[in-house]
């Protein structure tokens, strides 16, 4: 086989192999990456609760501010009520206190309701927390774990990268050219064996003089269809020389 073909399906190996890490990557972060999520949505959520207590203190003081002016109005009102001399102003009056009385009612059920909801967002914050907490001490035993098996990972993948640089450090420049062209849009089928007489790349039959080039060996062929590296693998390549040679 063409000495510079070897070396191409040598580096698409050698580059594949890289490529796996990333997936790989993501699959070791995977459990850190939803347990800080997790933390993320329980602090979110505790904050969203002490928005909404800081809303209801404001609330119940409004509330207890017009209490005292509702207090207010309704002395007024019994100041006023001893000076009555009509009916109709004493109508007036009844009325005026009928509302501040029902104003009162709404304001004290109102910081009631309030207070309720206040002492339920407490306890659950404070259950949120403990979770937090323990949530966190989780994550300090993943994120030790995650760091450790990314160590392993970083280490086995500088191999390989050194190989890589060894290989291309023995190629021709004009060769490691050709082969990044073709790379930027094939990624990792750049290098493609034949089977069956057809490309691994996008599957299309290849004529039979491409084919028996390929066979050969020896010379870097290129598949017709789209244009990615030919190679056949070594048993592929025996059956075909001994059917050859049977016919």
């Amino acid at each position: 086989m063409n000495e510079y073909l070897t070396q191409l399906i040598e580096l698409s190996k050698i580059d594949k192999s890289i490529d796996s890490y990333e997936p790989k990557i993501e699959a070791i972060r995977a459990t850190l990456d939803a347990q800080l999520q997790k933390e993320q949505e329980i602090q979110a959520q505790i904050q969203s609760n002490n928005e909404l207590l800081e809303s209801n203190e404001l609330t119940i003081a409004r509330n207890e501010q017009h209490l005292k002016e509702l207090a207010e109005k309704l002395k007024e009102l019994s100041k006023k009520s001893a000076a009555v001399k009509t009916e109709k102003e004493m109508k007036a009056l009844q009325l005026e206190e009928e509302i501040a009385k029902e104003q009162i009612d709404f304001a004290n059920e109102e910081i009631e309701r309030l207070e309720k909801i206040k002492e339920q967002k407490l306890a659950e914050n404070e259950e949120l927390q403990a979770k937090i907490e323990q949530m966190q001490a989780e994550t300090e035993e993943i994120k030790a774990q995650t760091e450790k098996e990314m160590a392993e990972l970083e280490k086995d993948r500088m191999q390989v990268y050194e190989k890589r640089q060894a290989l291309m450090s023995k190629m021709n420049q004009n060769i490691i050219v050709f082969y990044e062209k073709i790379r930027r849009w094939a990624k990792n089928t750049t290098v493609v064996p034949v089977k069956k007489q057809a490309c691994y790349g996008c599957f299309m039959r290849l004529n039979d003089h491409t084919y028996a080039s390929v066979i050969s060996g020896e010379e870097i062929t290129t598949c017709p269809h789209c244009g990615r590296i030919l190679y056949i693998e070594r048993e592929e390549a025996k059956e075909e020389s001994e059917q050859e040679a049977s016919a």
